[in-house]
């Protein structure tokens, strides 16, 4: 068992990726050594901010309870976008901000973020008429410097229809197209991790921390449980961090003498995947649903379509937090109405999930609507000196990491130095040229789909990844019939991506569960026969791991009959 890990690790040529430190060379780290900041949470600002200190040259440890992503992160829209619908609310700093943040992304991380084109379609009587969208657009470009991908096009109702022929022309009116980008949530949120584990720091999943260690009234560590071995450790540090999103309170509370903390209010996001050939859709569409006039997205996702979201205000903790019977209903109208011929039905859902946006509580200003509340991150820091991150969306994550790593140094009374993060590529995304990048994977696979998924996970990493398919044939095997995703991406993920779990690699890593009816479950079963060998898991074992692995398909993915 140890023997075949240490030959596959042996296999890969001097200069590629080496495989990540063992969890107990981590764990003995974390236990020995002081660090200048302890960051909790290792969602996507927790990832972003330990990549970014380690990069300014601080000593890093993250921990995060549960798996990279494992929260918010890996239940969003994946998009990374400006925000034009934040122009309706005023915010006009934030969508400067993530339009040059959106610029940065598509540079530094070609392979996980994109261009999408999206048509905007008006209809008569819409809240949104077409003076006022093409204003919002010109806008939207003029706030991006001109430096998006394309500027927008006004389109009347015939070209609309051209660019979508399953909308409804009944009443359209013309609209417009204009660009934002595309990325996979979960693996944006890895790279950041794995980032800062190669630059350095110690980065741990399946470890909680349970209590804050504070002496002479300033925090100075905390103690942690590794959930894999129960073993319990004290971890040393001279700032501490708490970038849990929406898990931020119950860190505020182990720092609160009364426990009566509510920084964050919690929005709850749906999102449904149907199949693409359901819809029709060419590209991404940004529509106002005719229920109550929010925006929503549809959205291209490969063989799949991306209905969303919702944005309710809710109390559900959020490691159970789902889809409810109703938001169901709400999306698949709100679609049916667009595309009248689509008549898609709670049938056609193959999966549906939720996730809680971490707003600030300040953010509403009274106000108790979810969409209109503000997307501006704050950083607050605690009597003993624990800083904490609220607010905040994905595209701007590496801003409110650097403000993080600033209020550090600020902290430890060092001098700011800028961060490294404007400029250098995550982890896969030094690629001179995504096409050509393409074009070899597709010669070296022999399978478009396939390349294309490896490309857009990895980056210039795809090689070593397909490299074990040459090694171990049997690793060339599909995980799931009709996916791109293969069983050498389970080995890969133990040796490389901190993956320890089922749900690790199948919801985080990959998207199988997001992809499949049954939320990976058979899939599982061959994943975890890649994956025995290099975790030690026996017969009994790998049961043990399938069930929990049902169990989190349940509570992720499972739709409630009433609304939470």
């Amino acid at each position: 068992m140890r023997s075949e890990s240490a030959a596959l690790r042996q296999s890969f040529p001097e200069g590629e990726v080496p495989p990540t430190r063992p969890r107990e060379e981590r764990l003995r780290a974390l236990a020995s050594e002081t660090f200048d900041v302890l960051i909790i949470g290792g969602g996507v600002t927790g990832a972003g901010a330990a990549r970014d200190a380690v990069l300014r040259g601080l000593k890093v440890a993250l921990v995060e309870r549960e798996d990279f992503a494992s929260g918010t992160s890996s239940r969003s829209s994946r998009l990374i976008h400006g925000g034009l619908r934040y122009l309706e609310h005023g915010h006009l700093g934030l969508v400067f901000e993530s339009s040059i943040e959106r610029q940065r992304l598509l540079k530094l991380a070609p392979h996980l973020v994109h261009p999408l084109a999206f048509v905007w379609p008006v209809y008569a009587g819409a809240r949104v008429p077409r003076w006022k969208l093409n204003a919002g657009l010109m806008l939207y470009d003029a706030l991006s410097l001109f430096r998006n991908v394309k500027g927008y096009q006004r389109l009347n109702a015939r070209q609309v229809h051209d660019a979508e022929p399953g909308l409804r022309m009944e009443e359209l009116k013309g609209g417009a197209r204009y660009y934002d980008a595309a990325t996979d949530d979960a693996r944006l949120t890895l790279a950041n991790a794995l980032g800062a584990a190669e630059a350095g720091a110690v980065v741990l999943n399946h470890a909680s921390v349970q209590q804050l260690t504070v002496d002479d009234g300033r925090a100075t560590g905390a103690v942690v449980v590794d959930h894999l071995s129960g073993r319990e450790l004290s971890v040393r540090a001279r700032c501490v961090v708490n970038a849990t999103g929406p898990w931020s309170d119950e860190i505020r509370r182990l720092d609160s003498r009364d426990g009566n903390v509510h920084a964050v209010r919690g929005s709850k996001g749906v999102h449904l995947a149907v199949p693409r050939e359901r819809l029709g859709n060419r590209d991404a569409l940004t529509l106002l649903s005719p229920r109550d006039g929010r925006v929503m997205f549809i959205l291209p996702a490969d063989g799949f379509t991306i209905i969303g979201t919702t944005e309710t205000s809710t109390r559900a903790h959020p490691a159970e937090v789902r889809a409810s019977e109703e938001d169901v209903a709400y999306l698949l109208a709100s679609a049916n109405a667009f595309f009248p011929e689509a008549r898609l039905t709670r049938g056609d859902v193959v999966s549906a999930w939720a996730g809680i946006r971490p707003l600030s509580a300040s953010g509403y200003h009274g106000n108790t609507d979810a969409g209109s509340a503000s997307r501006e991150h704050h950083i607050d820091v605690s009597p003993t000196g624990v800083l904490a991150i609220s607010g905040g969306k994905l595209t701007t994550y590496r801003v409110m990491a650097r403000d993080v790593v600033d209020a550090v140094e600020r902290q430890l009374h060092q001098p700011r130095r800028k961060s490294p993060t404007e400029s250098l590529p995550l982890p896969g995304g030094d690629i001179p040229s995504m096409d050509l990048e393409l074009a070899a994977a597709r010669e070296g696979v022999g399978d478009a789909a396939t390349a294309l998924h490896l490309v857009r996970a990895y980056g210039n990493r795809w090689r070593q990844v397909w490299r074990l398919t040459r090694e171990l044939p049997s690793l060339a095997r599909p995980l799931a019939e009709g996916l791109p995703y293969r069983a050498a991406e389970a080995v890969w993920g133990v040796t490389h991506e901190f993956v320890h779990s089922l749900s690790d690699l199948l919801i985080r890593r990959l998207k199988v569960a997001f992809e499949t009816r049954d939320q990976g479950r058979a899939a599982a079963r061959v994943a975890a026969e890649a994956m025995a060998p290099h975790l030690g898991w026996d017969a009994q074992e790998t049961e043990r791991q399938l069930a929990l692995y049902a169990d989190d398909a349940s509570r992720i993915f499972g739709i409630d009959s009433a609304p939470a």
